[in-house]
Order: structure tokens, then C-alpha cells, then sequence
């Protein structure tokens, strides 16, 4: 471990971070990364070939995270990439966290997800919204040992975020709130001790009245009461909460009352480049791991099969559209860190990103034959878990809406 460590902690860059203008710099390539990137890429593929590889299988099977690993995780700073070092992080940009999503990814999609929605939906709305308060209880705690989870679906609220029924209701004196309700379908929330919870504060002013709150697990009336059985990324806990009068302090309001839905929009719109890096990631682990087999081993007819030319061509076709779903994901990111409008690019790569995939990953699986459909190797993991990709944080067809509007209201005079 302490090779890892050496090679994630020099990374910290907060003292180089350039400013959102970034007109002086020449063009290059969408995927080019800087020094910085690309040694956060080359260190957390070593990472994750060395430590998390041998546990992946193991870990799908149980249906749970090993937390040696989770530990692991914290020690290589890859649970406070953008933090700044004052609070313990490593004080990094966005697009290192992308890169480091991505080749998580690449070997097992299950923690991918969970460093992905600690980071660019947890720490990120702690960084953006939180008081200086809450910064400075909080954010060390999530950059070295506390795993956070963020709190906003509901069985009758999913898609539609409008339908939020979580109730929060001012204690008297003014002291904090008392959370009343339940949520649904919670990553992270076996692991975490943090919650970002959103809850309405007058539900007759709608989607103005939603707020969001910082809860911890100990809190008296917090409960998790189901962890649900899934197709796919099963080692990442995916949990249903109950809040049964939760009180909450009032240093724990994150941000402004009725900010809240407007805070989760935005963090989504963030975190779906997150989710698009996650499943590039898992297309280009079952891409290669399928192709080092067609090419090296598996053999019919007196040659490998990978020689075939119907073969090769779907193996060409497929790293072209995972070239294709990259360049989408890494050009939203970019235009995140420019401060430019990124949202139609976020939804464009997501959903294509997803697509691919589901594609690759199938297709993977045939071209292994025998080998790509028994559990033995990773071939099958894969596939399954690239299905959650077309639903979490923004299902397929909220993307298509997101960019139809987008260009229906450039193009409309």
C-alpha cells in the first residue's frame, strides 16, 4: 500500500489549479490530460489492477463492499480528489476525478460508483453550499475516513423530483428541523456515516419548498431498512432509509431553505459525467478483457477467433463508439471546468456512454462464448452491471428530454 500511496498523495495540485479562464492555453486534443491527470490515471489503474482486482468477484458474490478496501480507498486520497489540502484532500480538478472514475471503472464498476457519488455529488455540494461551519466539521472527515451519501429519491419520487414527500418541519424556538419520511434506491448508504438529505420545508410552495440537510448516521430515528438485492453493481450497497422524526440542528442546513431542488439539479448535471466516465469505463474493461481472449487464446477452426475478419470488425466498431462516448465525456467535463454551460453535453454523454456499454459489454460476452457467460470471469459482471447506467441519476429518457429542450430552445425563433 504504501507504493499507492506515494504514487496518489504528490498529485495534490491545489496550489497549480488554474483559473476558469483558460484562453491562454492551445488547443489540444479532448482527451489530452495534463500531468497531474494523467498520473492520477496511471496511478489508480495500478491501484486497481493490484488491490481491487483480486477482490471483484468475491465481492460481487457476497453483495458487499470489503471495507479493507473502502479503507484502501481513503489512504489513496481517492475519497477527496477536488477537497482543497486545508481540509485534507488532494486539492485536485475535476477532470482528475473523471479520469479516476473512469479507470475504477475499468475492473470494477461497484466501487467506481461509490467513489463517484461521494465525490461529485457529496463532497462537491459540501464545497459549494456548505457554511464555513459545516466545511470545517465535515470535509476532513470525508477526505480521509467518512464515506458520504447522498439522499433525494423516493418510491413515489424518482424521475419526478417535484413529487418529494420527505417532511421537514421547524422545531420550535428555531433550533433545527425534524425530518419526517423516507427515501429509496441510496447508493453508498451501508458504507456512509454522512447523509445529504433533501426534505420539503412547505409543500405548498412545491419544489421551492425542498431543502437539503446534513444527517449522520447515529441519529436517533435514522434507520436503514432494506438493502435491495440487484442485477447488477451489487457490491455497492443500494438501501432504502426511513427518517422517523430525525432532528436535525441547524448548523446542518446546507446551503439556503428552498435552495434544495435547485442544488440537486445541479449536482446531477455534475454527476452524470460521473456516471457517463463510470461507463466508458466498464465498456473499455469488457472491450479489452474480450479482446485479449479472442487474440491470444480462444481458438476454433485451427485459428483464434479474434482473426476472423466478422470478428474483428465488431471489435473495431466497438472501441470506436467507446472512443466516441470518451471524447463526449471528456469534452462536458472540460467545459464544466471552463464555466461553460455543460449540461447538454453531461446528458449527451451519459446516454451514450450508457448505450455503449450495454453494447460492448453484451457483444464481449459473445465473442468469449462458454467463457464470457459462466461466472468465472468478468465478462458477465460487466454486462450486468451496465444496465444501471441507462436509470441512475437521470434515466435514458430524461436525458433525450434534457437535450431535446436544449436544442428546441436554441432552435426555435
Amino acid at each position: 500500500m504504501a507504493l499507492h500511496q506515494q504514487q496518489i498523495r504528490p498529485l495534490s495540485a491545489t496550489a497549480r489549479r488554474r483559473s476558469d479562464d483558460i484562453s491562454d492555453i492551445p488547443p489540444t486534443p479532448i482527451t489530452h490530460l495534463s500531468e497531474t491527470e494523467a498520473a492520477m490515471q496511471e496511478a489508480v489503474a495500478k491501484f486497481a489492477g493490484d488491490v481491487i482486482l483480486p477482490r471483484v468477484r468475491d465481492m460481487d458474490e457476497a453483495e458487499q463492499m470489503d471495507p479493507a478496501l473502502v479503507t484502501q480507498l481513503f489512504e489513496q486520497g481517492l475519497m477527496g480528489i477536488e477537497i482543497p489540502e486545508e481540509y485534507g484532500g488532494a486539492g485536485m480538478n475535476f477532470t482528475a476525478a473523471i479520469v479516476g472514475i473512469e479507470e475504477l471503472a475499468r475492473v470494477d464498476p461497484s466501487v467506481s460508483v461509490l467513489v463517484d457519488v461521494h465525490n461529485t455529488l457529496v463532497n462537491t455540494a459540501v464545497l459549494k453550499w456548505g457554511s464555513a461551519d459545516l466545511k470545517r466539521r465535515f470535509l476532513p472527515r470525508l477526505a480521509t475516513n467518512t464515506v458520504g451519501s447522498f439522499c433525494l429519491s423516493e418510491p413515489g419520487s424518482g424521475s419526478d423530483a417535484f413529487a418529494l414527500g420527505t417532511r421537514a418541519t421547524e422545531l420550535p424556538g428555531g433550533g433545527g428541523y425534524r425530518l419526517t419520511g423516507g427515501k429509496m434506491w441510496i447508493t453508498n448508504s451501508v458504507e456512509a456515516d454522512f447523509f445529504i438529505v433533501f426534505a420539503n420545508v412547505d409543500p405548498s410552495r412545491g419544489h421551492r419548498g425542498i431543502t437539503a440537510f446534513v444527517v449522520e448516521k447515529g441519529a436517533q430515528g435514522f434507520s436503514i431498512a432494506k438493502k435491495e438485492k440487484k442485477l447488477g453493481i451489487r457490491a455497492s450497497s443500494t438501501c432504502v432509509i426511513n427518517l422517523d422524526d430525525v432532528e436535525v440542528p441547524r448548523e446542518n442546513l446546507l446551503g439556503e431553505v428552498g435552495q434544495g431542488y435547485k442544488y440537486a439539479i445541479g449536482l446531477l448535471n455534475e454527476g452524470r459525467i460521473g456516471i457517463a466516465a463510470q461507463m466508458t469505463g466498464l465498456a473499455l474493461g469488457a472491450w479489452e478483457n474480450a479482446a485479449r481472449y479472442v487474440w491470444n487464446d480462444r481458438r476454433q477452426f485451427g485459428r483464434l477467433v479474434g482473426e476472423f475478419q466478422g470478428m474483428q470488425h465488431q471489435i473495431a466498431q466497438s472501441y470506436t463508439e467507446i472512443a466516441a462516448a470518451r471524447a463526449l465525456v471528456y469534452n462536458a467535463a472540460r467545459r464544466k471546468e471552463a464555466g461553460e454551460d455543460f449540461v447538454r453535453d453531461a446528458a449527451m454523454a451519459k446516454l451514450f456512454a450508457s448505450q455503449v456499454a450495454g453494447r460492448v459489454s453484451g457483444l464481449a460476452i459473445e465473442w468469449m462464448g462458454g467463457m464470457g457467460f459462466v461466472r468465472e470471469g468478468l465478462a458477465e459482471k460487466f454486462w450486468r452491471d451496465s444496465k444501471i447506467g441507462a436509470i441512475y441519476e437521470g434515466t435514458s429518457n430524461i436525458q433525450l428530454n434534457t437535450i431535446a429542450k436544449s436544442l428546441q430552445k436554441d432552435y426555435t425563433a
